[in-house]
């Protein structure tokens, strides 16, 4: 069974007829598989890219490389490119893109400490973003993006 955050966001998705895809890295496929445990996964998941390595992110996304050096490759910017980017790879109504750091050993600094989350969506062509810096295990933090994410796009698709 679905996180109940997803199975209230998947419901309001299918309601507004929306389609959805993921493009992630450090969630690794984890917020995609939530949705395809809602009910209405065969109305409104496309599918998923799990890009956890950067250069997927370049080959399979199409990220330009210098945006990832420049920003490194847990970053807003990377994540806004890699939504962006999404679209063209999997065509669907809202485009998701998860990067961050749940452990050591990637681009964590004092200011971008591990437990720091991108997630940056558009939906229909509007965006809806958040950095979050979460607390606990490397599962604890996937769990957090995952709620985190389902309540960021409730309450967009709220708001219409």
């Amino acid at each position: 069974m679905a996180e109940p955050k997803i199975l209230t966001c998947s419901k309001l998705i299918a309601e507004h007829q929306l389609t959805i895809a993921f493009a992630e890295s450090a969630t690794a496929g984890w917020l995609c598989s939530e949705f395809a445990l809602s009910p209405e996964s065969g109305e409104i998941l496309k599918g998923g890219i799990v890009c956890y390595d950067a250069s997927l992110k370049e080959k399979i996304l199409g990220v330009n490389p210098s945006l990832i050096k420049q920003y490194t490759p847990e970053s807003e910017e990377v994540t806004r490119e890699m939504a962006v980017k999404l679209k063209g790879v999997i065509e669907s109504d809202i485009q998701v893109a998860v990067t961050g750091l749940t452990s050591p050993g990637g681009s964590e600094t004092p200011e971008k400490p591990v437990g720091t989350m991108f997630v940056y969506a558009f939906i229909k062509g509007e965006p809806a973003h958040f950095r979050k810096v979460f607390q606990g295990s490397c599962e604890e933090v996937i769990h957090q993006t995952i709620d985190a994410t389902a309540e960021l796009l409730t309450n967009k698709l709220n708001s219409k």
